[in-house]
């Protein structure tokens, strides 16, 4: 899929972060911080993420802080953010409502 792997334009990712209320352009990856009520919470939203994860293979980067884990997404071999990434935080936004 090769679109999955090209690089988004700025316009393309600030339309994005327009719609998607949470996330941020930090460092050139778009990072998350979700809170829970403690931290099984937080680890069981990890293992979701980890599944969905795997099943994309692409993978977050992932801190875990006690009630709070802050996802952070890239597409390194692209150099950038792709809809990979889009895609994947669109699935944790609907992970951490479960």
């Amino acid at each position: 899929m090769a679109r999955d792997r090209t690089k988004l334009g700025d316009a393309e990712v600030q339309g994005w972060l327009k719609a998607h209320p949470g996330w941020a352009l930090e460092g050139g990856m778009i990072r998350r911080t979700f809170a829970f009520k403690d931290f099984r919470g937080s680890m069981a939203f990890v293992n979701r993420v980890a599944d969905a994860a795997e099943a994309a293979d692409h993978h977050p980067d992932i801190d875990i802080r006690y009630s709070k884990v802050t996802l952070a997404l890239v597409t390194h071999d692209a150099g950038g953010l792709t809809y990979r990434d889009t895609k994947l935080a669109e699935e944790a936004d609907a992970l951490a409502a479960t």
